[in-house]
């Protein structure tokens, strides 16, 4: 007796080995349309797949978030790494904070920032929902910086303070810019705040010895 026929859908085993391009494309989709009103079916159709092409590869639309934050994560730490030659302590820590700042105010970068804006908001409600956001709008941020700050002499207690307030300062405004749109204006604000908290002291003179202030000196 001759086996079943069953009818097979070729757009699914077109993409059965082509994972990464799936989300490749959902993020694509996911930045340019955003969380809020997300469901499956429309991502599914925009990708040229079946809705259940998606469900098999992802599970449900959260477990699909959840593999667009990492993947959004892992651009992140990328453009960091690139924006600053790859190693963040072979700048000075005012030259990575700024190479960063204007790395992060291209638009493709601004996307995301709105994205993990939007996610943070839903997360507000619902604090387990996506785990990983920490990590991505905190800690991905926050130890690069610190390292390039120890870099100069600073101590690890310096290091996160300063730090923890510049990466203040960069979600700050570019939430600020998501909503605004003036960049010349959220420029000159980071500017004017790197240069605070990289003012050395002592003599300006070419070839003298300069330091980073220490959090708890006085000013002169």
């Amino acid at each position: 007796m001759d086996a079943p026929e069953y009818e097979v859908d070729g757009r699914t085993l077109r993409f059965q080995h082509r994972r990464p391009e799936l989300l490749a494309g959902a993020v694509e989709y996911i930045l340019e349309n955003g969380v809020a009103e997300l469901t499956l079916r429309p991502l599914a159709e925009a990708l040229g797949v079946t809705h259940a092409t998606v469900l098999r590869h992802f599970g449900s639309k959260e477990e699909l978030i959840t593999e667009v934050i990492a993947a959004i994560r892992l651009d992140l730490l990328a453009t960091l790494a690139a924006s600053v030659g790859g190693d963040i302590t072979a700048v000075p820590p005012d030259v990575a904070m700024r190479t960063v700042w204007h790395q992060l105010c291209e638009p493709a970068e601004r996307r995301q920032f709105v994205l993990l804006f939007e996610l943070v908001a839903m997360q507000a409600r619902d604090p387990d929902r996506f785990g990983s956001l920490a990590t991505v709008l905190i800690s991905d941020f926050l130890v690069p910086t610190e390292t390039s700050l120890r870099s100069v002499g600073l101590s690890r207690t310096e290091a996160r303070v300063i730090a923890t307030g510049f990466l203040a300062q960069l979600r700050g405004l570019q939430l600020d810019l998501a909503v605004s749109g003036d960049r010349r204006r959220v420029d000159a604000a980071m500017n004017h705040y790197i240069d605070l908290i990289t003012k050395t002291r002592g003599d300006p003179r070419p070839g003298s010895v300069q330091r980073w202030p220490r959090i708890y000196d006085r000013a002169p």
